[in-house]
């Protein structure tokens, strides 16, 4: 069966990490946590918008990894959810719900948050 009629019948496509037109890309903490999210999702930080794009400026720009030494799994962790919320939200018509931070990672975050500029 060719790939057309696969997806005209419906079936689910997955992307990749590889290429430069990949569908997700990798995010990797200070402690060598990947969190692998899609590229729509991750662009919304201008941090990681300006190293996955470009001609070759970035080395993450070829191989749609981004190593973060400063930023903690627990604190990539909630950026990542907050990428997922801020796309799903944004000019939306529903009620926004409130996006919840714990205390004890608010200040982490708010660094984290500075840095990738979102």
């Amino acid at each position: 069966m060719s790939d057309v009629s696969d997806m005209e019948q419906g079936s689910t496509m997955y992307g990749s990490c590889e290429g430069p037109d990949a569908m997700y890309v990798k995010l990797i903490s200070s402690d060598g946590h990947e969190f692998i999210i899609k590229r729509e999702h991750a662009l919304t930080s201008g941090t990681i918008k300006a190293m996955l794009s470009g001609p070759g400026q970035y080395a993450e720009n070829e191989t749609n990894e981004v190593n973060f030494r400063e930023i903690p799994s627990h604190v990539l962790q909630k950026v990542c959810q907050y990428f997922i919320y801020k796309v799903r939200f944004t000019n939306s018509a529903t009620e926004i719900p409130e996006f919840h931070i714990a205390p004890e990672v608010a200040l982490e975050l708010l660094m984290a948050a500075n840095f990738l500029d979102c």
